[in-house]
C-alpha cells in the first residue's frame, strides 16, 4: 500500500460502531486491550530486525520502496504525528525527522542516509512511552477508531519492512524452467459457492475507510479454486510458453511483459520443495494471464469475499463471519501470517474454510479482477489520502493477506491495493469459473 500521512482537524473524529465486539466491550477493556495490541504490535515490529546489519538497514533495495530505516522512523513518526503533537506531548517531530520520515518528503532514493537502528529504537520507545501514558487520558468512545488506524499503519508498514528484505534476499535471475522439472496442469478441484447477497464489508471499530460501510451484495453461483495456484501448476504454464503466448495475455498487460522481459514470478525457484507452495511474486498482469490459459479468471472481490465469509448459518444473507474459521481471532493454528514461518506454506497446511477452501487468509495475497473502487457511503478517514487518491482505475484490488501479514490487518473485509504491473509484494491467486451445464 502507499501512505500520504497528513493530519487533518477531523484526527480524532469518528466513534464506535455496533457490532464490533470492541465497540460493546466496556471501556476499561477496550483501553486495555488497545495498549496490549500496541506492545504486542511493536514487538512484532521489531523482531524483525533481529540480525539486521547497518548496510541492509539503509539499502535501497527498489525503485518502488523505502530502505526498511526508514519505514522503521517513519512508524515512530507517524505515531508521533497524530497521537502526540495534537496534544503537545514531548518534542518528538524535529525539523531533521520531519524532513527524513514525512511520506510526502523526500524522494525513496533519498532516504537512505538514516540514523543507525539503535537511534531510531531509542526514538520509537520514547514515542511509545508518551503514546501510552496518553492512552490513560483519551477519550475512547471518541478516538478509538483512530488509535485503531494507528495501529493498523504499524502493522502495514512491517509487513512492508519484509517485502523489502526480501528483494534484497531474492535477487532477479533466478533460472529458467528446466527440462524435466515437475509441472502440474491447472487444478480442477474447485468448490461450489451459492449464489445469493450477503453483507459485504465492515463496520467494525478497526475497520478501515475503504472497507466501509457495510453493504449488501448479490453474486451469481461460481466456481472457486479450492487452494491458490501453486508452484507446480504455474510451472506448467510457464513450460507451455504462456510467457510467450500474446492470446493469454490482456493487451496492456502484453505490452508491460515485452518491455520489462519478465519471464517468470519475482520469488521464483526451481526447487522442487517449493512445488506445492502458492506462487509468490505475480503480478495481476501474469494471474490474469494464467487465469486464460486455464479457461477461468480471476475472482471478483466480492466473490472472494462471498467465499471467505460464508458458512452454512449465513445462507440466508447475513453477515457471515469476519474470518473463514469464524469469529475467534487469527491464531498460528488458523492461517500462515505474521511471519511466524518465515515463508509460504505447502497448500492444505491449515483446516479449510466453510466454503471448503484453504489459505482464503495468510500465505499470499490475493489478486481480484476488481479495480479499487469506493463502496457506496465512503466516507474519507483520517485523511483523503489513505484510499480515496487511489480510487483512479488505475489499481486492482488483492484480498486475503500474506505469510508476513500482521493480525491487525487480517481479515476477510481488508481490501489491499496495487497498479496491475507490482510483482514485488507477497501475491498469488486462485481462480473463478462461472458455472457450466456439466457442474450443475
Amino acid at each position: 500500500m502507499k501512505f500520504n500521512i497528513t493530519p487533518s482537524n477531523s484526527a480524532t473524529s469518528g466513534s464506535a460502531t455496533s457490532g464490533s465486539a470492541t465497540a460493546i466491550a466496556p471501556l476499561a477493556h477496550r483501553r486495555d486491550a488497545l495498549r496490549q495490541d500496541l506492545i504486542d504490535a511493536r514487538r512484532a515490529t521489531l523482531a524483525i530486525f533481529e540480525g539486521i546489519d547497518a548496510a541492509t538497514f539503509c539499502y535501497h533495495a527498489h525503485p518502488d520502496f523505502s530502505p526498511v530505516g526508514w519505514h522503521l522512523g517513519h512508524i515512530g513518526f507517524t505515531e508521533a504525528l497524530w497521537l502526540l503533537e495534537p496534544r503537545g506531548v514531548g518534542d518528538f517531530l524535529t525539523p531533521e525527522r520531519r524532513r527524513l520520515y514525512a511520506a510526502d518528503g523526500l524522494p525513496k532514493a533519498a532516504r537512505a542516509q538514516l540514523p543507525t537502528l539503535a537511534q531510531t529504537v531509542d526514538f520509537l520507545e520514547a514515542v511509545r512511552q508518551a503514546t501510552l501514558e496518553t492512552l490513560e487520558q483519551v477519550s475512547l468512545e471518541s478516538e478509538e477508531r483512530l488509535w485503531r488506524w494507528l495501529l493498523q499503519h504499524e502493522a502495514q508498514h512491517s509487513e512492508t519492512i519484509r517485502i523489502v528484505l526480501q528483494i534484497q534476499r531474492w535477487p532477479e535471475g533466478a533460472p529458467t524452467v528446466a527440462k524435466g522439472d515437475r509441472t502440474v496442469p491447472p487444478s480442477e478441484d474447485m468448490v461450489a459457492i451459492p449464489g445469493g447477497s450477503f453483507e459485504m464489508g465492515s463496520g467494525a471499530i478497526a475497520a478501515i475507510d475503504n472497507e466501509r460501510p457495510s453493504h449488501r451484495v448479490q453474486v451469481e453461483p461460481y466456481w472457486l479454486d479450492r487452494a491458490p495456484v501453486t508452484v507446480a501448476q504455474y510451472r506448467h504454464f510457464i513450460a507451455a510458453g504462456g510467457y510467450e503466448t500474446e492470446r493469454w495475455w490482456h493487451p496492456e498487460g502484453w505490452a508491460w511483459r515485452q518491455a520489462a522481459q519478465i519471464r517468470r514470478p519475482r520469488y521464483w525457484s526451481n526447487d522442487p520443495c517449493w512445488d506445492d507452495h502458492p506462487v509468490c511474486g505475480v503480478s495481476w498482469y501474469e494471474a490474469d494471464a494464467y487465469a486464460r490459459f486455464a479457461h477461468k479468471r480471476l475472482p471478483t472481490e466480492a466473490e472472494w469475499e462471498r467465499a471467505a465469509r460464508w458458512q452454512a448459518f449465513s445462507q440466508s444473507g447475513e453477515a457471515g463471519p469476519l474470518y473463514p474459521w469464524g469469529e475467534a481471532q487469527p491464531a498460528p493454528q488458523h492461517a500462515n501470517f505474521q511471519g511466524y514461518q518465515g515463508q509460504t506454506t505447502p497448500v492444505g497446511t491449515y483446516p479449510a474454510s466453510g466454503a471448503g477452501c484453504h489459505d482464503l487468509l495468510g500465505n499470499v495475497w490475493e489478486w481480484t479482477n476488481t479495480w479499487f473502487a469506493p463502496y457506496a457511503g465512503f466516507e474519507a478517514y483520517p485523511y483523503r489520502g489513505y484510499s480515496q487518491a487511489y480510487f483512479d482505475q488505475q489499481h486492482r484490488v488483492l484480498r486475503g493477506g500474506s505469510w508476513a501479514t500482521p493480525r491487525w490487518t487480517l481479515r476477510s473485509s481488508f481490501r489491499n491495493w496495487y497498479h496491475p504491473s507490482v510483482r514485488e509484494i507477497f501475491a498469488g491467486f486462485r481462480c473463478a469459473r462461472d458455472p457450466s451445464p456439466q457442474r450443475k
